[in-house]
């Protein structure tokens, strides 16, 4: 079968690997229909992020897609060949501490699509997954959404972690498809006024019309002056979603004492530091924010009753052969780029 294979660095080759087979009761055999590029299989695309240091290349990147079901197990009641579906892209053991604990996102023997060294990824015509990692999409539900649904997992999630956000003020630092997909999350739970920041104006404008109260970029204002000139008690949430040094130290200052800090973004270096005295002084709380975490179900749920509705942030396709070009686009953020998928 085919596969977008990244064999270095900004390098994208289009191989023939073998095809997978359902070797345990319990597994499917799905055949991929879209993939989407995450801003994570970027980092192993691009030079210069702490967490490709470890990488050994030649490897298969993506975790996001929707599928078809063409085989399963005997050990699989809920799906049947034909079924479409999304997937949970996070593999967890269920016995370790952490899953017994119902964190399964941070299982101490956890297999991930596309992360090195772990799983295959799923920019290849197939791939096979436990069936517990498959949710069935409703008739109605496009396949793009399908593979949305992953990302959108992730912003229900980080949403929840914040303990509450209707009539709350929120920041978004980075309007990549994770911070829209947070906007997405909040606007869902009727929270208060969200402020979004980027330095991509198409990106502003796609949160605006996706329920921001008002959006600015770092490069051109003072984002926290003019968000503190609107709230100028400060806000009750911020979500960087950037992984940006300068956005860190934006949202510790944009928060109001007691306010709570969420870390989605994955920063390019090894380590990121905090003004100390102003966490203190504020008794700000700061949230790592790590995957789904049981979130896959109810974002399909969500899509397919309409309560969110994720579908303009996939804006462009590629056919499998042109992951190559598909990658290059993701990375340099031009021509309004959000969410790019692939075709296998």
């Amino acid at each position: 079968m085919k596969a977008a294979v990244l064999a270095g660095p900004g390098r994208i080759e289009i191989r023939d690997i073998p095809k997978p087979e359902i070797k345990d009761p319990r597994d499917v055999l799905l055949r991929v229909v879209r993939a989407g590029i995450c801003g994570s299989d970027l980092h192993y695309y691009v030079p210069g992020y702490f967490e490709a240091g470890d990488v050994v290349y030649p490897l298969v990147p993506g975790h996001e897609c929707a599928a078809v079901v063409e085989d399963v197990g005997n050990g699989v009641s809920h799906l049947r060949p034909g079924m479409r579906a999304a997937v949970d892209p996070a593999v967890s053991c269920g016995r370790c501490d952490q899953c017994r604990a119902g964190r399964p996102h941070t299982c101490r023997n956890i297999g991930f699509l596309g992360f090195p060294g772990q799983i295959g990824g799923c920019l290849t015509e197939f791939i096979v997954v436990p069936g517990a990692n498959v949710f069935p999409l409703p008739d109605g539900m496009s396949m793009e959404e399908g593979a949305l649904v992953e990302p959108l997992a992730i912003g229900m999630y980080a949403a929840a972690l914040a303990g509450g956000t209707r009539e709350k003020s929120v920041g978004i630092l980075g309007a990549d498809p994770i911070g829209l997909c947070v906007l997405l999350a909040l606007r869902a739970e009727n929270c208060g006024t969200v402020f979004v920041t980027d330095k991509v104006e198409d990106r502003l404008q796609a949160a605006a019309e996706a329920g921001a109260a008002r959006t600015g970029n770092p490069d051109a204002a003072d984002i926290v002056e003019d968000i503190l000139e609107s709230e100028p008690a400060g806000l009750d949430l911020v979500f960087e979603c950037c992984g940006d040094q300068a956005a860190l130290d934006q949202a510790v200052s944009l928060l109001k004492p007691g306010g709570k800090l969420l870390v989605l973004g994955i920063p390019p270096a090894l380590r990121i530091s905090f003004d100390a005295g102003l966490l203190r002084r504020k008794e700000i709380s700061i949230v790592h924010v790590r995957r789904q975490n049981g979130f896959t179900g109810r974002a399909v749920e969500a899509v397919a009753s309409g309560t969110i509705s994720p579908a303009f942030l996939a804006t462009h396709q590629f056919p499998l052969d042109r992951a190559q070009d598909a990658f290059a686009l993701a990375a340099s953020r031009a021509d309004g780029a959000l969410k790019v998928l692939v075709l296998p």
